[in-house]
């Protein structure tokens, strides 16, 4: 049952889109002025060109196995328990970043929406959705992203053309200012969260894809267009607000959508940016989720991944609400221990399947020809 799923490449394409996106929209562009003040820009441009040298490694790895998830993959290549075991830390991380998004949600919305709600109470209503979404399955996933990916980019370019009239281009200069260390340093946080973290869609790609030769180049375009998203967002911030104001900022972009003003009739339309950010964040965190269940399911050699849903669902909601007691812990987490699990499982382990995958290539070979 969990095998017969299938999206076609341009719902890959869209679902690669929102997960590069993600939170970064959102939140990168502070990471990136923290380190390299105005020039975050050349950082966001260079981490989105790098990532596309771990999305070649991850469709390289993908073609090598098209039948097969991640989590078959790392059996496949190191044998049952060794392979679980990698499993397990792919399955941690994904279950732990579906829980640190929610908590990014719930934290954002009671913080600027809803400031009188609970941050409990929309953390359950989002994991109520998030739930539903995984139970329906991929397809249903897939195709209602391709119908918000129009809603997306119209809201985005509204949001871009508004923004125009604020653009003050003394605030990129002077360029050039940020030694190579940081730059090398903001770009390594950018390709992290849009693209290492993106060993997630290895659980969709190839195996749940009905073109996976099409479906590799929808990978390099999704990531490349997502990429582009954030270079334009970090653009905007520094044009608009200035290096130093983002850096004081949790979410500048909606700061940023604040600035809009149009004749004094075109005001006060921040919401544009919450429901940009909600969007690219729901399903950045659904494609998490659905990795963590769908994975747990095949580790179990479970034939359904959907009664994984409740007890995967509540636990993520649990941990949404005490994975951090306050927002430094939030930051501090973000800077050391976020980066280096996620280099370990999306960046160390791959090229660690890559090269027992060369030394067993006769084998591979010669399994698949007397199969």
């Amino acid at each position: 049952m969990m095998q017969n799923v299938k999206i076609n490449s341009y719902q890959f394409l869209v679902l690669v889109i929102f997960f590069t996106v993600g939170t970064s929209i959102l939140m990168v562009p502070s990471a990136l002025a923290k380190v390299a003040k105005q020039d975050a820009w050349i950082a966001a441009i260079l981490g989105t060109v790098i990532g596309l040298l771990v999305v070649w490694l991850f469709t390289k790895i993908g073609l090598w196995f098209p039948n097969l998830t991640f989590v078959q993959m790392n059996e496949t290549l190191f044998g049952k328990w060794i392979g679980k075991a990698f499993s397990l830390l792919f399955l941690f991380m994904t279950l732990l970043y579906s829980a640190i998004l929610l908590y990014y949600s719930g934290s954002f919305l009671t913080t600027h929406v809803m400031p009188n709600t609970p941050m409990a109470a929309t953390n359950i209503l989002m994991a109520i959705i998030l739930v539903m979404a995984v139970r329906l399955g991929l397809e249903t996933i897939a195709r209602s992203a391709e119908i918000l990916t129009g809603v997306f980019f119209l809201l985005f370019i509204i949001l871009v053309v508004f923004l125009a009239p604020q653009i003050k281009f003394e605030n990129i200069e002077p360029v050039f200012v940020a030694d190579i260390k940081s730059i090398a340093e903001s770009s390594l946080t950018i390709m992290i969260v849009s693209t290492v973290n993106a060993v997630s869609l290895l659980m969709i790609f190839p195996a749940s894809i009905n073109q996976p030769k099409s479906a590799k180049k929808s990978f390099f375009i999704g990531n490349l267009i997502g990429g582009l998203i954030i270079i334009i967002i970090t653009f905007l911030c520094i044009f608009v607000l200035g290096a130093d104001l983002i850096t004081r900022q949790e979410y500048p972009t909606y700061s940023l959508a604040k600035m809009i003003n149009i004749g004094n009739f075109v005001n006060r339309v921040e919401a544009l940016m919450a429901a940009l950010w909600i969007i690219c964040l729901y399903y950045k965190m659904v494609l998490y989720f659905y990795a963590s269940v769908l994975g747990l399911a095949q580790i179990l050699n479970l034939k359904d991944y959907r009664p994984l849903t409740y007890p995967l669902g509540m636990i993520v909601i649990v941990l949404s609400l005490v994975v951090f007691p306050n927002v430094i812990e939030q930051h501090i987490f973000d800077d050391t221990i976020s980066k280096y699990f996620s280099l370990m499982i999306g960046l160390l382990l791959p090229l660690l399947m890559v090269i027992v995958y060369t030394l067993r290539k006769k084998q591979f070979k010669k399994d698949s020809n007397s199969s």
